[in-house]
């Protein structure tokens, strides 16, 4: 496996590498891998999962040097343990993110089988009711990739279709109109990733959150690219959005087929999507039931209430 970091802070070279290169012989020794240096660019080749670890640890180390000028060589020990120790077996589902001891678990079956759809396919569609965690666990997933080199960037996109609602009546510009469709987006990223590291992130394109509509046009490598709340989307623009596929990208498709904004004669993109790619390899589909709702008890009944109305 080899993975390109890209240096942060380019002016903090010598004290990120150490003096003659001793921080990164520490990884390399480590870790057995290889670290080349290329403008502002660090090379890391091994073995995926010793790799992953050499990642970790540099990303440790840049995150000190945001906060100070140098590292010891305690530092730098202290993070090569943390990440060796990362062998110990994790719980089953459990992802790791940014914040710090944080980790994310699966609460129920089908939670447990999102997370391994996600990480053993290229393309994963998740529909259920509100409340499985369907975007949570894929920003989960998106983020813990990005933490472990796994993935470059992230890309998350919702169609911006009103919900009973005038877009073009709310204030301010376009960016203020479409930022409240992307607000669920932002709250399941900062349950991850500190907040001042979201906002570096963004600012370096690391992570991206958009309107749907702003993805024509691209082709998206080493990315996670998650499309949510989908079943808004139009064929035509599910079509759009599954040819931004790259190469070393993945993509995770969530939405709710009872919840559809869309004009009464418009099809769903989500479920024409489902039909049409029924049994191709490395695209798996994943439903989650009422069983796997997560949030505040009462919405599991609440769901079952409405569903109730509805069959009578």
């Amino acid at each position: 496996m080899n993975l390109n970091i890209s240096l942060e802070q380019p002016d903090k070279k010598l004290a990120l590498f150490g003096s003659a290169d001793r921080y990164l012989r520490m990884i390399r020794d480590a870790f057995g891998v290889q670290l080349v240096s290329r403008e502002d660019e660090l090379r890391i080749s091994g073995e995926n999962a010793q790799v992953s670890k050499a990642a970790a640890v540099l990303d440790q180390m840049q995150k000190k040097l945001r906060r100070q000028d140098w590292l010891s060589t305690e530092d730098v020990g202290a993070a090569i343990t943390e990440a060796a120790h990362e062998l110990r077996e994790r719980v089953d589902g459990e992802i790791e993110v940014y914040s710090k001891g944080h980790a994310i678990k699966a609460k129920t079956a089908g939670q447990r089988r999102y997370i391994d759809a996600m990480l053993k396919n290229d393309l994963t569609f998740c529909v259920g009711p509100a409340g499985t965690g369907k975007t949570y666990l894929a920003v989960a997933v998106a983020a813990s990739m990005l933490r472990s080199g796994q993935a470059k960037r992230i890309v998350l996109a919702r169609p911006a279709v009103e919900a009973g609602e005038r877009l073009g009546f709310l204030p301010g510009d376009l960016q203020a109109k479409v930022n409240p469709y992307l607000r669920p987006l932002f709250d399941a990223l900062h349950d991850m990733i500190d907040f001042e590291q979201v906002k570096r992130f963004m600012v370096n394109d690391v992570i991206e959150v958009i309107p749907l509509a702003f993805m024509r046009g691209r082709t998206l490598n080493d990315s996670i690219i998650i499309l949510d709340e989908a079943q808004n989307t139009t064929s035509s623009q599910m079509l759009m959005f599954l040819t931004r596929l790259g190469h070393d990208s993945k993509m995770i498709i969530t939405g709710d087929p009872t919840q559809v904004d869309l004009p009464p004669n418009q099809e769903s993109g989500l479920e024409d999507a489902l039909e049409k790619l029924r049994g191709i390899k490395n695209i798996a589909t994943v439903e989650l039931e009422r069983g796997d709702i997560v949030r505040h008890r009462l919405v599991q009944n609440i769901v079952d209430a409405y569903e109730r109305d509805k069959q009578r």
